[in-house]
């Protein structure tokens, strides 16, 4: 019997003995500086631009005669949808003049394709407030399938500056704050110089202006290459598709989507 306790005692011992502690996660490499900032990408001390009340909402804002509409409040005709790299039917959901993204069915990708342009996007986050920073209301204007301007709940929702509502994403924050509460529609109004290549050189940087819910958050600013990267441009076409980002299925609605193709003064 006082062997057997004595061996059950070591056993019991051993099995108690504290686990090794876990060994220490490796620090992510510190993002690169923007060109010509002392800030990175993502920099959580970045400082927040102040808030501005934007005023009552004046939308739904009709398009010009001129405009072309990529969204009439009736269907996705306009679009089609990339999922995992592969162009898929778009199978986001259409409703009450809005269309609204559905986890699982990729981003929507405008089947024209545009080079400088205005455009006009009204969006609005989910009402019922879910998850914290970038978890919350999540989607992206994506001019050219390259240069992403931020949709987000901003409404008391603190996250690093260049990642919130109307930040030019990992580049630029908004001049001011200027989102509304969750689940009111909000309004982009873009104006969009497109980027000029000579065979793989840059001749000309893409430049924009962005007005939210009518409040001037950039103005002429130059866009430091695609978003995600280290201010490299690579070249593409003159004229590529707008995209809508589905960010992890966040419900972000959208609506009255116009854009209006700007021409060189100089031509007829």
């Amino acid at each position: 019997m006082r062997s057997f306790s004595f061996w059950f005692l070591a056993v019991s011992l051993l099995c108690a003995q504290p686990a090794d502690p876990p060994a220490p996660a490796k620090p992510k490499p510190e993002r690169p500086f923007l060109p010509g900032s002392k800030w990175r990408a993502n920099d959580p001390n970045r400082p927040l631009p102040p808030k501005v009340d934007p005023g009552p909402p004046m939308l739904p804002l009709p398009p010009p005669s001129d405009a072309i509409v990529l969204f009439n409040g009736k269907d996705l005709s306009e679009w089609t949808a990339v999922l995992k790299n592969q162009t898929v039917e778009p199978g986001w959901k259409v409703q009450d003049g809005y269309m609204e993204v559905v986890p699982g069915t990729g981003a929507l990708v405008s089947k024209r394709k545009f080079g400088s342009a205005q455009y006009h996007i009204e969006w609005a986050a989910p009402t019922e407030i879910k998850g914290s920073g970038q978890r919350r209301g999540n989607s992206g204007v994506i001019l050219m399938r390259r240069y992403e301007l931020q949709v987000l709940d901003s409404w008391d929702n603190p996250t690093y500056a260049d990642g919130m509502a109307a930040a030019f994403y990992g580049q630029y924050p908004p001049l001011v704050n200027a989102s509304r509460k969750p689940g009111e529609w909000q309004s982009y109004d873009i104006i969009f110089e497109a980027p000029v290549f000579n065979g793989d050189q840059l001749v000309k940087a893409p430049y924009a202006t962005v007005l939210h819910n009518g409040v001037v958050v950039h103005h002429h600013v130059k866009i430091l290459g695609r978003t995600r990267t280290d201010g490299s441009y690579l070249p593409h076409g003159p004229e590529e598709p707008l995209m809508l980002q589905n960010h992890g299925g966040d419900a972000v609605r959208f609506r009255n989507i116009w854009v209006r193709p700007l021409r060189n003064p100089e031509e007829p």
